[in-house]
């Protein structure tokens, strides 16, 4: 366990100090009240029932009087911590969301790459309940606890010190085997977390692919998967419950044992003279107040499982330094004219053993309309990529306007981009809300006006409820082409100096590629333009066409001139118009 981690923890109060220190207040308070009461019986059953009845009466009158008060503020206290306690947890619980959802987005796509949704999502719910539970209730739990036993073995000392000790002797040893199976539960929980980040992982990924699962009719391939998921978890909470049932089973043998001596040892004693009968009952009652907080911190040690645990997964994700980021100094990009330049640029993904890209050189013109060409997996999409810095290059320098872009703020770069992809992500909301993510500030009429110049106002007019009809998750409502030239009204209303289109029509039909095909170059009219195409029936009319190899940038030219050329370009050309005139 990290001594670090929990300092981290306790940081969390911080905002919330006065709540913290009132609710460790009102549950020693609420634990002072116990400790009371059996003192007021063993004075009751000592002295006070050897007085007359009207003394009985008069001091009894009194004391059931104090009884009700302390009653009234132990409801009071528990009210409070039960209350109070847990809207200051869900505060945390909401800071700490907060906190990790914020840090996610300025993770890269590197990032991305090798995360799991379902397992990101699975920290974000589930981890953070888990710990914030543990910061209410753990603070309070322990001192609770704490107060209760140091108070019940001094007030047992003052009673009868030899009893007191017998009675002491066993916990020394409940604790060392509490520490010791502690240890072992603390890795049995956090490999519970790690099975069910991959059980939401595997969900997510069936539930998002619930369509494709049906169309093949594999449901119960799927649930032969998830099955081998579901059984990991099992396994691992069998595990974990082993641990946590040897450790309950052990300390509650404990607490039996304690109790056991205390009536051995009292027996004794009471034979020799050394306790009275009314300390001996008073001892058995303070039993029950020394073991209760026992049992107390036996749950709160499953909650310290689940809580520290996800707390180090939590912390996994926010010790993720991002891999890009703005320098100290970055300052604010404004393009004038948007020309892109690469030098000498090379990039290879994290963990892979080949360079996807090789001292690529390029010039973009501002205002020019060039196109992307080659084989799949040449490195066309990685390209354009690293143009609003996706992900960042491994040698080399790219530059728009002459300025190097690392120099420059990120959100200035990507707010003078704009991309139009081939997998269009629409969020879960009405079509004006996703128009309107190009611009949050947008007014209604500009939103409009972005749709009719993506050819898309006359479509959502027909639609139910025009502009504010819902369209499922991920635009499931939609057609390809309904979603796509949403996706370039989007583009439309942000209204950027650089364009990116990567293989925008490839997964259209020939009707809607053709309407699509004319918003994109409306869209493109004066600004500076990258076309990755799939189809180069669509890139006839680019200034230039640049065919990527593995090897680089290998044929560049117009279209005519690379025909001419008689290369990779026209292979390529006529292998795709053969493909198309046997259709």
């Amino acid at each position: 366990m990290k001594t670090g981690n929990i300092r981290k923890m306790i940081t969390y109060y911080g905002k919330y100090k006065k709540v913290f220190w009132l609710d460790l207040f009102f549950a020693a308070l609420s634990a002072g009240i116990v400790l009371v009461i059996p003192l007021i019986v063993r004075y009751v059953t000592s002295k006070l029932v050897y007085n007359e009845t009207a003394v009985i009466l008069e001091q009894g009158k009194w004391i059931a009087f104090g009884l009700i008060i302390m009653i009234i503020v132990d409801f009071g206290c528990k009210f409070y911590i039960s209350n109070i306690g847990h809207v200051m947890g869900t505060h945390i619980e909401y800071d700490m969301r907060a906190e990790v959802f914020d840090h996610l987005q300025k993770l890269s796509f590197a990032f991305y790459d090798n995360q799991k949704v379902g397992a990101l999502m699975s920290r974000i719910t589930n981890d953070l309940f888990d710990i914030t539970e543990l910061m209410h209730h753990g603070p309070e739990n322990i001192i609770l606890s704490v107060i209760k036993i140091a108070g019940a073995i001094c007030i047992l000392l003052s009673i009868n010190p030899k009893l007191a000790l017998a009675t002491v002797a066993v916990l020394p040893f409940m604790f060392l085997f509490a520490y010791v199976m502690n240890k072992k539960m603390r890795l049995a929980f956090r490999k519970n977390r790690a099975k069910i980040a991959e059980i939401n992982g595997q969900i997510e990924d069936n539930l998002s692919g619930i369509r494709v699962v049906k169309s093949f009719a594999n449901e119960e391939i799927e649930n032969e998967k998830f099955k081998v998921g579901n059984l990991g978890f099992l396994d691992a909470k069998k595990n974990s419950y082993f641990y946590m049932g040897v450790f309950q089973a052990g300390v509650g043998t404990f607490t039996t044992i304690v109790q056991v001596i205390v009536i051995v040892v009292g027996i004794l004693l009471i034979a020799a003279g050394g306790v009275t009968v009314t300390d001996f009952v008073t001892f058995m009652l303070y039993i029950s107040v020394l073991t209760e907080p026992i049992n107390t911190l036996i749950n709160f040690t499953e909650q310290f499982q689940n809580g520290y645990t996800g707390f180090e997964r939590f912390q996994e994700i926010m010790n993720t330094e991002p891999d890009i980021a703005d320098k100290p100094d970055a300052k604010p990009l404004n393009v004038v004219a948007g020309e892109i330049e690469f030098e000498n640029v090379s990039f290879k993904y994290e963990d892979a053993n080949e360079s996807v890209l090789t001292n690529v050189n390029l010039k973009v013109p501002a205002g020019a309309y060039y196109a992307l060409v080659g084989s799949s997996g040449a490195g066309k999409s990685t390209l354009c990529s690293l143009i609003p810095r996706f992900y960042d290059t491994t040698e080399g320098d790219i530059k728009i306007d002459g300025t190097d872009i690392r120099d420059v703020t990120l959100k200035s770069i990507r707010n003078q981009i704009g991309i139009v992809q081939q997998d269009v992500y629409l969020f879960a909301g009405t079509i004006y809300e996703n128009i309107l993510y190009g611009k949050p500030n947008a007014t209604r009429e500009e939103v409009i006006e972005a749709a009719k110049n993506a050819n898309a106002h006359d479509f959502i007019m027909s639609m139910p409820n025009g502009y504010d009809t819902d369209i499922g998750q991920r635009g499931v409502k939609l057609s390809g082409g309904q979603k796509q030239r949403i996706s370039i009204a989007r583009v439309f209303l942000k209204n950027p100096p650089i364009l990116i289109f990567d293989e925008a029509t490839s997964a259209l039909d020939n009707e809607s590629e053709k309407v699509v095909q004319e918003s994109l170059e409306v869209l493109a009219a004066n600004r500076t333009t990258i076309v990755i195409a799939h189809r180069l029936s669509t890139i006839r009319n680019a200034e230039q066409i640049l065919v990527l190899t593995e090897n680089g940038i290998e044929e560049q030219g117009s279209h005519d001139e690379l025909m001419e050329k008689d290369g990779i370009y026209r292979g390529l050309y006529d292998m795709q118009f053969k493909d198309n005139s046997r259709e």
